[in-house]
């Protein structure tokens, strides 16, 4: 299980659980035993006074200024879109691992909502400067395209050289001895991939950009997370201009500053100060302590309207 599903599955889980506490207004019982009962207030006191309580509380509410604020900028198509992208990369075990974390299609694709809302505050409460956009092409590289060979032993993959080295064809060689069944039958082909794709296995990335000229392969077998893989070289763009790559300079900008915990602090601090948020409850006024900027500090939670 990857960061970014554990990520919104707390997330999510966070929402659920408020859920409850929001509902717990009254003095209904929640469960009896012998000697006693448990009522709402009771549970409400109790979970209010955990720390896991207050950010789930501080959870829901950043989820409700989102989308009153920017609900109108994501669309449930946008939503299936990413779902499916999810549902895809964990194939059939997509299900089982929703139900082991206790969630239904509509609670995740819930959470993935929420993730697409901060991405739209993010870019309309930062934008990017020319210096941002020079500071990420210093680091960037354009996609390159390159075919594998993927076996379990070295000394398969070191007889795969050997054959290349004989002249004989790495596409033919990869559909006979390749065992990444994604690859095998396009002779070995991989979608382009840039050095910053955490999806490529790090080593066999670090092995294709070594690489210099189209038709290049590596001269030794790479070890890789599934085996010993031989790589060639398809396809490698000049860098060319940075006016070329504005949209995905942009994109991975945005990308990094929604991993950036300083930026995003900011952003959601700037969405809560046009919720005008107020806090009923004493207990739980500096929920949101967190995200107060210091022109804002002096102003309690509770003085809100």
């Amino acid at each position: 299980m990857n960061k970014k599903w554990t990520k919104w599955i707390l997330a999510i889980a966070g929402l659920l659980l408020v859920t409850v506490v929001a509902g717990c207004s009254g003095n209904k019982t929640v469960a009896t035993l012998k000697g006693g009962r448990i009522t709402q207030n009771d549970y409400y006191k109790e979970l209010k006074s955990s720390s896991a309580g207050k950010q789930q509380l501080q959870t829901m509410i950043i989820s409700k200024a989102l989308e009153n604020q920017y609900g109108k900028d994501v669309t449930s198509k946008q939503v299936d879109k990413e779902y499916n992208k999810y549902k895809s990369q964990y194939g059939s075990s997509f299900s089982s691992i929703l139900q082991q974390n206790g969630m239904t299609t509509a609670q995740f694709k819930k959470n993935i909502r929420t993730n697409l809302l901060t991405k739209v505050a993010l870019e309309k409460n930062k934008k990017i400067s020319d210096s941002d956009y020079k500071k990420q092409w210093k680091s960037y590289t354009p996609k390159i395209t390159v075919s594998q060979i993927t076996v379990s032993k070295k000394a398969d993959a070191q007889s795969v050289i050997d054959k290349l080295n004989n002249g004989e064809d790495f596409s033919k060689l990869a559909k006979e001895n390749s065992t990444d069944s994604a690859t095998k039958n396009k002779g070995g082909k991989m979608t382009p991939f840039n050095n910053d794709d955490t999806a490529v296995d790090a080593a066999l990335k670090t092995a294709a950009f070594k690489l210099d000229k189209v038709g290049d392969y590596s001269s030794e077998p790479v070890k890789t997370s599934v085996g010993y893989s031989v790589i060639k070289l398809d396809k490698k763009p000049s860098k060319g201009k940075m006016s070329d790559h504005k949209a995905e300079l942009k994109t991975k900008i945005y990308a990094s500053w929604m991993q950036d915990s300083t930026v995003m602090q900011s952003v959601i601090s700037k969405v809560l100060k046009r919720a005008d948020v107020s806090i009923k409850d004493d207990d739980l006024k500096d929920v949101l302590a967190g995200y107060v900027t210091k022109s804002n500090s002096s102003k309690p939670a509770t003085n809100a309207k």
